[in-house]
């Protein structure tokens, strides 16, 4: 069920809130609507909304989340929140070559991937008030019409669809901070570009708020494209004007402007775009190409965006100096480690069957970046596409790529399933480093119950219903029907064994980690694997489901793979420990002495002749 459906909320009973400067309510009694949750303060929570000109795709997540990290910085609390124009309820039915990668909340929400760029760059969860889509807010309207909520009132897109918008702004406005807490501002990223027809009425959804809230209350950002064609050899503004001309005609006056391009916008450019689009030169920022998303906060901070925030929100009065110094002495850092030369470096193979796109593993590719920063070590990704390989020649593939690890990642549908299954053989014969991600848990079953539990014809009922099934359906998942929102999913915890190279990973007993799966190692075959060698090293702390799996480090230096997503959970200070693990390995793998030479940390300082599980020699720490 889509989030706020309560009708007391916007019954004609309720007494409105004023939010108008001429004194009137802005409850509608014909209508039997108000846009305002009941306790709403009028001028607690700001609000900076972010909407895209020209073309999608140039980084309006980026930009609002690396803004948002300025204002957090600053002991403000923020929240973020994307509101997407197709009509489907969630992301979680959506093609992975259309939209990228499905990140899950940790409440279970199937969302876009801009969110994993929030909850990487603020460090913070967030939930499905963090994300609506089209399809929510109409299922609401429809749902709420059918139980007779608008008293007969015809529904129309002004003021119901539109008031739900707002409705949803404030309530996030209201609980979206850390806590559960008030946020001091909210940001809204709107998915798309001015002008599509899918988002017309949240940017009049927008261009409402501001005028209810009042001064001061909203900051409008107009994020366009700066085009640099190479023929020409100069940068051209007129798409960029024409753009933001749109936004005015929709009844927004930007009040600042953030110009994507490849290289640093020129004083010229920017001159034209300031007098066309009624903003100072000042609020005019270069937002062009850098060596990671992670140096921006930075970047835009020295260009004092952060300053000009404040000042047109008028929220200097809140700002917490000790805080920020502290903020960004440690972001700083991080960035100033991305950016730094790299003596070694590590071959890491992604092999998937979207690997053709690589937003469909962008948190993979996140989680590495933020591992191999901190082992201060440089990856060279090679993505292989397994649906382009027969299954008997990717291990010749493999050999020729001379990788030091091998990451086998999620996925749906039987399409290049047994070429990865013979890349988990090949990672495990050749001692290479492993990690399976979901299915790349399941791949890792299949191979050992094939090739060392003596189950030739050992599958998943997934992909077939012939042979020895050693992966099934989930019991809960028989009886369901429907694809959207129905398999297991989000933070579930993980009891940890003792004694493993998981436990060693993670240092806990317990751990919690974000699923998205339907199918679990089949129970009955679990005993004959573990008399076999493999270890299930973590599993759900009450029910017979295999939630990680490993060999011992005698036979192998990084065999490690889990049922859950770890890149999910993956930030830029605090790297996910599989992750950690598995880039340390590579990195022993590609400099065996390395180590010995004295390891920069305790990763690198786990040798297979030191810590064996089970053995009374732990890994060094």
């Amino acid at each position: 069920m889509p989030p706020f459906t309560d009708d007391q909320n916007l019954r004609a009973s309720q007494d409105a809130i004023d939010l108008s400067q001429h004194g009137k309510s802005t409850q509608d009694h014909s209508e039997f609507l108000s846009a305002v949750p009941e306790g709403y303060q009028k001028g607690r929570t700001r609000y900076v909304a972010v909407l895209g000109t020209v073309m999608s795709g140039l980084g309006k997540g980026i930009f609002s989340s690396s803004l948002a990290k300025l204002l957090k910085d600053k002991g403000l609390s923020v929240a973020p929140i994307k509101l997407e124009g197709y009509l489907n309820i969630d992301s979680g039915t959506l093609n992975p070559y259309r939209h990228g990668e499905v990140f899950v909340l940790d409440d279970g929400t199937e969302t876009d991937m801009d969110l994993g760029t929030y909850e990487r760059m603020l460090d913070q969860n967030l939930s499905r008030q963090n994300f609506a889509t089209s399809g929510q807010i109409f299922s609401t309207i429809l749902e709420r019409e059918r139980r007779g909520g608008y008293l007969g009132r015809d529904v129309q897109m002004i003021p119901h669809v539109t008031g739900e918008v707002k409705h949803r702004l404030r309530r996030l406005a209201m609980t979206g901070g850390e806590g559960g807490g008030p946020a001091d501002v909210v940001f809204v990223e709107v998915g798309g570009t001015v002008g599509d027809y899918e988002n017309g009425f949240y940017i009049e959804a927008l261009r409402e708020l501001a005028y209810e809230e009042g001064p001061s209350s909203v900051c409008f950002v107009g994020l366009t494209y700066v085009i640099e064609p190479e023929i020409l050899g100069e940068q051209k503004s007129k798409a960029a004007q024409l753009g933001i001309k749109l936004l005015m005609q929709a009844g927004i006056q930007p009040h600042l402007i953030a110009c994507r391009c490849e290289n640093p916008v020129t004083t010229s450019a920017m001159e034209k775009i300031s007098m066309f689009s009624n903003v100072p030169m000042h609020r005019v920022f270069s937002m062009h190409d850098r060596e990671s998303i992670y140096v921006i906060p930075d970047a835009l901070r020295a260009e004092g965006l952060d300053r000009e925030v404040l000042s047109i929100l008028d929220l200097h009065g809140r700002v917490d100096v000790a805080v920020e110094d502290s903020a960004r002495q440690s972001w700083s850092r991080y960035a100033d480690a991305i950016v730094a030369p790299k003596e070694e470096s590590v071959r890491v193979g992604i092999l998937g069957k979207y690997a053709s796109l690589r937003d469909a593993y962008a948190s993979i590719e996140k989680s590495i970046e933020h591992a191999s920063t901190h082992l201060a070590v440089r990856p060279e990704l090679e993505w292989v596409d397994v649906s382009e390989h027969e299954p008997d020649s990717i291990g010749s593939v493999l050999s020729e790529l001379d990788l030091n690890a091998i990451i086998v990642p999620g996925g749906f549908g039987d399409r290049g399933v047994e070429a990865k299954i013979e890349t988990v053989r090949f990672a495990r014969e050749s001692r290479v480093p492993f990690l399976g991600i979901c299915l790349g848990f399941q791949m890792a079953v299949i191979e050992f119950a094939r090739h060392r539990a003596s189950l030739k014809d050992a599958h998943s009922l997934e992909f077939s219903e012939h042979g020895t099934p050693v992966i099934s359906e989930l019991p809960e998942q028989k009886a369901i029907e429907g694809l959207g929102g129905t398999m297991r999913l989000g933070g579930q915890d993980v009891k940890v064994t003792p004694g493993t190279l998981a436990h060693w990973l993670f240092g806990q007993d317990v751990v919690r980690e974000r699923f998205r799966h339907r199918y679990e190692v089949e129970p009955a075959h679990i005993e004959r694997f573990e008399s076999q060698g493999l270890i299930f090293s973590g599993r759900h702390p009450d029910r017979p489901i295999m939630q990680m799996l490993e060999l011992p480090l005698d036979q192998h230096p990084f065999f490690f793979a889990a049922q859950s997503h770890p890149e999910l959970t993956s930030r830029p200070l605090t790297p996910q420990p599989m992750f950690m693990g598995l880039l340390s390995a590579a990195i022993r793998h590609a400099y065996p002495t390395l180590a010995l030479q004295g390891a920069r940390s305790r990763w690198l300082a786990c040798e297979s002749t030191t810590g064996v599980p089970g053995s009374t020699t732990q890994p060094l720490h």
